[in-house]
């Protein structure tokens, strides 16, 4: 039953001897396995929508440590894609996007409820993921949050300060708002449906939320991720939801209670003290060893897995990284942080 699962326990609230734990990216190109199925599927977008490919390499991690959750594989940008944006992948750059900078590129986007037919495949990944996963692996579905994704589409590619989304959000107020509406309810229905298709959690990724300030952070991190939820808890009673506001500083203050989220995932720029002090007081926190920890090694490694675990052992948590896995990370450091959280 989901409710015996460590990590369903932990998103209800509960503290436990030794937290579940899974890790962000952890179907990735660290594992020689994953890079012999992408080269399979010959592109990243391509293993995105192989529904069999893209549940292979979320069932590897699993297969290899244990993790007592798996999360779909899949990537953020695939709403907009969806949506009618042109979406590619440049090796060793990242994601490229046709850009949305003016009124007609937003009225070219298709509406929030037509993704689907698209995103089929995603959603046939999860149902292969809940026959194939273990019984007591926890199944997470996500995507990215509204703000995040919107940063993508309006620069047509990742960047260091999200320059170009913070500059038509303060030069062209209606256009920006009426993307990130867009995107919100885009991804009500996208999360709605993997949760239909098996997902018994589901993570809502802001990995450049920390550089919205002020009234920003509310309007454009906070609240939609607040819309997000409780539309989701109104369809689907029960299912628990993790926020993840990355490098919010002191807006991980008080963000459970304000969007009613679950659990708050942390990143590694706060401390577990501070952490302890100021977000596991409303419940459940992730994270938040940091990822270089997993390049490194080592006794630091050892020892600060061990801080965190002991640092959060008298509330509800779940362990992680505070960012994703890197490539060149070395899966025998995975392996060691495990039987670190684990006692072994």
């Amino acid at each position: 039953m989901a409710e015996q699962k460590k990590l369903m326990r932990a998103l209800a609230g509960e503290t436990q001897a030794i937290p579940p734990i899974w890790m962000m990216r952890q179907a990735g190109r660290y594992l020689p396995e994953y890079r012999a199925t992408r080269a399979e599927a010959g592109d990243f977008l391509s293993l995105c929508y192989n529904s069999e490919l893209a549940a292979e390499v979320t069932l590897q991690p699993i297969r290899r440590y244990g993790f007592d959750a798996a999360i779909l594989f899949a990537d953020i940008l695939l709403i907009p894609d969806a949506l009618g944006a042109d979406l590619w992948f440049v090796t060793g750059e990242g994601p490229r996007l046709s850009t949305i900078t003016d009124q007609a590129g937003f009225d070219a986007l298709k509406p929030a409820d037509a993704i689907h037919d698209h995103l089929a495949p995603i959603y046939e990944t999860l149902r292969i993921l809940k026959r194939e996963l273990p019984s007591e692996t926890a199944r997470i579905g996500f995507a990215g949050a509204p703000w995040t994704v919107a940063t993508y589409m309006i620069a047509g590619r990742g960047t260091p300060d999200q320059a170009p989304a913070h500059a038509l959000k303060d030069q062209n107020r209606p256009l920006f708002e009426a993307l990130m509406n867009r995107l919100t309810d885009a991804t009500i229905e996208y999360l709605s449906t993997q949760i239909e298709a098996g997902a018994e959690t589901v993570k809502l990724f802001d990995s450049w939320a920390g550089s919205l300030k002020g009234r920003d952070f509310t309007d454009f991190a906070l609240e939609p991720a607040k819309r997000i939820i409780s539309e989701l808890k109104s369809r689907h009673p029960g299912v628990p939801i993790i926020a993840f506001p990355r490098e919010a500083g002191d807006g991980y203050i008080g963000f459970a209670k304000a969007t009613g989220a679950d659990c708050v995932a942390l990143d590694n720029s706060v401390t577990p003290e501070w952490a302890v002090k100021n977000v596991q007081v409303d419940g459940c926190v992730q994270g938040n060893l940091a990822s270089s920890h997993m390049v490194t090694g080592g006794q630091a490694l050892i020892d600060e897995t061990r801080h965190i675990v002991e640092t959060f052992r008298n509330g509800p948590h779940i362990f992680n990284l505070g960012h994703g896995i890197t490539p060149d990370a070395d899966p025998d450091n995975v392996q060691l942080m495990i039987d670190t959280v684990r006692g072994g």
